[in-house]
């Protein structure tokens, strides 16, 4: 059975497209509101994935974008954009999936891939989100159950048995179990839907309607999960 198959047993994939549009829905209310008054608080990422590729670690690209010395001197009068160099200037992201939710990250913001083909180590008295620790070869990574952070109403415990790979996060000890992962796109500022607060998904950086995915906010999601530790 493929991974996607597996994962839409137990998600629905109905009740995925219905989560999925609620969440484009909640950004474009947020938009909406953003439109009337200048927001205050900035936004960041989320994503969706596809089809299993890595069969080895592999490590991800990271680009620095340039960043300029001098403030923009007027803002384009178009969707206000979250705060972040990578955000105001065409930026490549990973795909990948999580419980049939597709998610995106930008590159920027990840370390390396690592097949899950090998036994994570338990340790006693950690959140439900801690699934253990993953040897690498930089070291023990802290994986980090994905699905329960960003669709915890859909959750099911079985979805465990299907994760299939562990991103690590650049400037971090953890990385997040996925079910599979698909190619990098290259996205332009104007084609996501940033949220203009933090709302009930602070995780949410945006929507791309294009590639019907969520775009993650890594720092918020880190946040909350140094919040929880």
């Amino acid at each position: 059975m493929s991974d996607s198959l597996a994962v839409q047993h137990y998600v629905p994939a109905q009740t995925l497209q219905c989560y999925l549009d609620s969440l484009l829905q909640e950004a474009a209310a947020d938009l909406a509101l953003a439109e009337k008054s200048i927001p205050d608080v900035p936004v960041s990422p989320a994503a969706e994935a596809r089809t299993p590729q890595a069969l080895s670690p592999v490590t991800v690209p990271v680009e620095t974008p340039a960043v300029s010395a001098e403030p923009e001197p007027t803002p384009q009068a178009a969707a206000p954009v979250p705060g972040g160099s990578w955000r105001e200037q065409p930026f490549d992201a990973l795909l990948f999936n999580v419980g049939g939710l597709t998610l995106a990250v930008p590159l920027v913001s990840l370390g390396s891939i690592h097949p899950l083909d090998g036994p994570i180590t338990p340790l006693f008295g950690q959140p439900d989100w801690f699934l253990g620790l993953l040897p690498t070869g930089q070291g023990s990574l802290r994986v980090v159950d994905t699905a329960r952070w960003v669709m915890p109403e859909r959750y099911h415990p079985e979805l465990r048995e299907e994760l299939r790979y562990v991103i690590s996060i650049q400037g971090f000890d953890w990385g997040l179990a996925v079910h599979s992962v698909s190619e990098s796109i290259r996205l332009d500022p104007a084609q996501v839907k940033w949220r203009s607060g933090a709302g009930k998904r602070p995780w949410l950086a945006g929507t791309v309607i294009d590639h019907m995915c969520a775009l993650l906010d890594v720092e918020a999601l880190a946040a909350l999960i140094s919040h929880s530790s």
